[in-house]
């Protein structure tokens, strides 16, 4: 059904391949366009994006199970603070 297909990056104008298996993902997900940019485009944008919205993480005592964890909000006591395994635990 699909077959592999040469495109150009916008970003840096090298031609790179949107696999079929690619773009029956897509076709799963969804999504409409097809890539514009290479998977080293992609993973420097993703890699800037990630250093822009970075926050502090904050030190804290899970109030379930007593554990130390990094959480992305500063405890302020009033609420209980959970790990990450006591959290999903606590969300069902």
């Amino acid at each position: 059904m699909y077959t592999d297909k040469t495109l150009t990056c916008k970003e840096c104008g090298k031609e790179f391949v949107f696999t079929a298996s690619e773009q029956e993902f897509y076709a799963e997900k969804g999504f409409e366009n097809e890539p514009q940019r290479c998977k080293a485009c992609r993973d420097a944008r993703k890699a800037a994006r990630g250093e822009r919205t970075s926050r502090p993480m904050y030190e804290a005592v899970c109030a379930s199970c007593g554990k130390t964890c990094q959480v992305p909000f500063e405890p302020k006591g009033d609420r209980p603070v959970y790990c990450s395994e006591c959290f999903e635990e606590h969300k069902r």
